[in-house]
Order: structure tokens, then C-alpha cells, then sequence
């Protein structure tokens, strides 16, 4: 049965003038003339049978159902596009490995171990994207996702990878200098009048800890800015804006260096774990699993060591 599509040429072109709102621009990036953009956007919209512009004296807007068309194809012609660039690239016996990660994880574990897995399996290329919350596998390209959370996601395989580490606070030493004073250490009182900032996804981090340690809960506990990834959260450490709960291991680097500092050694227990999650139909692909093999063998051999 034949399929009840448009051309692909149309679409393009139509994309194209929607994304710069603009016929003559869409021509210049198409090498086109203006006129052939207009005939494929008006036999598009025949074919449809709507309106995707609305021409208002010598522009084009789109219309409410031409913004959410463009939208959509927008989504699809991103995803032919990289198909073919995967195609071209392709060679006998190799694969392309498209994974989400949290974003904090992507960085301060896996990008730098992945150059001993490069080295193993060259054949593979892994495609890293950062996502900080859930989503359907049926409605994205990703074969696998590393996410932090206390299970795996529902209907998908999931094999545990690494707790998240203990949280502790972190400043800079140049605002931990300025609260010191001439004391000889912070308490956890004076960290209360430290400018904390907070994880958008765990507002309660700060209250938790203060109860935790038994000292009164105040508002003091929900004051201050919020980020919405640890990376954003270590820079704001970094440059003085304030004090952070933060997982150890992600925070240790700029410790290390001498960017960060511990305030207090109060630390609060770990809320969550790290998960491998990939739905069923991908349990038999070859570079996946070849990933998994070796992630897993990864983080056992750090499970071990801790």
C-alpha cells in the first residue's frame, strides 16, 4: 500500500523556510530561488488541505497547525539525517552505540575511562546525549540510558552499575576563609548562614542533612539558588557563590585541585544508584552488549576497591 506522505524535497524546503520564518532566506540556504520555495510550500499545503503560513503583508508567519508540523519534521528529518551519516560511515563488523547519560556521571566517570574501551572495541562508536530525567525508548533514538535513581525504569532491563556516593558540603576556600573568621572551624550553625545552594531535583538535600546531624531545621534549609545539574552546582561551588551538597566522587577533582574545600566533615548517605537501562528488543545488540560487558566490569572492580 502506498504511503500517505509528502515528498521529501517539500519537506525539506518547507523545514527550512519555517525554522528562518522566511521564503527568500530559505532559498538563499537552499540555492534555490524564491519562487521555487513558494511553489513547494503552496503544493505542500494543497496536498495537506491547511494553510501552513499565514502572509501578512511581506511576511510569513506560521500558522498554529504549520508550528507544530515543523516541529514534527523537524524531529524526523534530525533523524534520516543521522541514519545516513551512520550508513556512510558504516563498515563490515562495526557499530554505533547511542546512549543517554546523566549529564555529572558523563563527565566525572565515564568520558575519562572511555578511552580503554575505545582501545578494546574500536569498531564500536559511542554516541554520548545527557538526559536528567526518565523518557520512552519508543519515542527517542537511544539504544541504552545510564540514569541515577532507586530502580530501573519500568519495562526496560536494567543491571545496577554503582551506588551514588555520599553527599558532602563543598565551598570555595576563599568563601570558607571569609565565614572562618579567626575561629578555628565552622559549625554546623555557621554553615547554616553560608549561602546554600540546591540540586532543582532534590530541594530537601539541605534539610535532610541538617536533621540528619541534629541541628534545627530552619528556613535556612530551603533558602538559595537552585541549578538544575551538579556540573552547574560544582561551578557555582567553584566561583564562591555558595556551599553544595555533592556526591564525593564528583566533587574530588576540584578538591584535588585545590578549588573546592570541605567545610565540615558531615556527609549525607546515599539517595540513589546508577543503572545501565535498555528496553528488551536491544538485549541482542552486538554493541551494546559489548559496552555492558565491559561497563559492568568497570564499576565491580570499583565496588571491590571501595
Amino acid at each position: 500500500m502506498r504511503r500517505k506522505v509528502p515528498s521529501l524535497n517539500a519537506l525539506l524546503i518547507f523545514e527550512t523556510a519555517a525554522r528562518l520564518q522566511s521564503f527568500t532566506q530559505a532559498a538563499d540556504e537552499l540555492s534555490l530561488t524564491q519562487s521555487a520555495v513558494c511553489k513547494q510550500v503552496a503544493n505542500l499545503e494543497e496536498w495537506l488541505g491547511l494553510s501552513l503560513f499565514a502572509r501578512v503583508k511581506k511576511r510569513v508567519v506560521l500558522t498554529n497547525a504549520g508550528r507544530a508540523y515543523a516541529e514534527k519534521i523537524r524531529v524526523h528529518l534530525d533523524r534520516i539525517e543521522r541514519d545516513t551519516l551512520e550508513l556512510m560511515g558504516y563498515k563490515e563488523g562495526s557499530g554505533v552505540l547511542e546512549l543517554a547519560v546523566i549529564p555529572t556521571f558523563a563527565t566525572q566517570w565515564l568520558i575519562p575511562k572511555l578511552q580503554e574501551f575505545q582501545q578494546l572495541r574500536p569498531d564500536i562508536t559511542i554516541h554520548l546525549s545527557t538526559k536528567t530525567s526518565a523518557f520512552l525508548f519508543s519515542e527517542s533514538f537511544f539504544h541504552a540510558a545510564i540514569h541515577s535513581g532507586k530502580a530501573p525504569w519500568p519495562g526496560t532491563i536494567g543491571d545496577y552499575l554503582l551506588p551514588e556516593d555520599h553527599a558532602i558540603p563543598v565551598c570555595s576556600p576563599q568563601l570558607y576563609q571569609r565565614f572562618l573568621g579567626k575561629r578555628r572551624q565552622l559549625s554546623l550553625s555557621d554553615i547554616a548562614e553560608m549561602p546554600l545552594l540546591h540540586l532543582s531535583s532534590r530541594l530537601e538535600d539541605w534539610r535532610r542533612w541538617f536533621e540528619l546531624h541534629e541541628h534545627p531545621n530552619d528556613i535556612s534549609a530551603v533558602k538559595g539558588s537552585r541549578y538544575e545539574l551538579f556540573t552547574m552546582l560544582l561551578e557555582a561551588c567553584v566561583t564562591g557563590l555558595g556551599v553544595a551538597l555533592i556526591p564525593r566522587y564528583m566533587a574530588q577533582k576540584e578538591i584535588d585541585a585545590g578549588n573546592l574545600m570541605i567545610p565540615i566533615e558531615l556527609s549525607l548517605p546515599e539517595q540513589a544508584s546508577y543503572f545501565l537501562v535498555y528496553p528488551e528488543e536491544q538485549a541482542n545488540y552486538g554493541p551494546l552488549m559489548a559496552f555492558r560487558s565491559w561497563l559492568l566490569e568497570k564499576t565491580t572492580q570499583q565496588l571491590t576497591k571501595g
